[in-house]
């Protein structure tokens, strides 16, 4: 991972912490990951980072990891729900929240669609 987080480093875009969040899920191989621009759509977070995992416990592995390195780089998360069942993950750092899913389970939720006024945000 080449992107770091730390203190020293000058005026980082808004984006850039969840961008880096949606990379770890790739990086986990996450399937179809995707990263929501909430702003001006609500007022409750910034962004949403939506990934599958293919099992209950890789979807648990997504999110310990992302939990781990971004901690590394100084963004704690500051509520967790569902990460001992691994159906799904809700990781809340304020600023942006990650779901992350059992495919069953997105499927039947369609989250994309309810918040389908957001924009995507490209990832690479």
């Amino acid at each position: 991972m080449a992107t770091s987080l730390s203190p020293a480093t000058p005026a980082r875009e808004p984006a850039f912490a969840p961008k880096l969040a949606a990379s770890l899920c790739q990086d986990m191989k996450a399937n179809d990951v995707v990263l929501l621009n909430l702003q001006g759509v609500t007022d409750m977070t910034d962004y949403f980072v939506i990934a599958s995992g293919t099992s209950d416990t890789h979807v648990r592995a997504i999110g310990e990891h992302l939990i781990a390195v971004l901690k590394k780089e100084g963004v704690r998360v500051h509520h967790t729900e569902g990460l001992q069942q691994g159906r799904w993950v809700l990781l809340d750092f304020v600023d942006f929240v990650v779901h992350i899913f059992h495919p069953t389970l997105r499927s039947f939720y369609q989250i994309e669609r309810l918040w389908s006024d957001a924009a995507v945000v490209a990832t690479d």
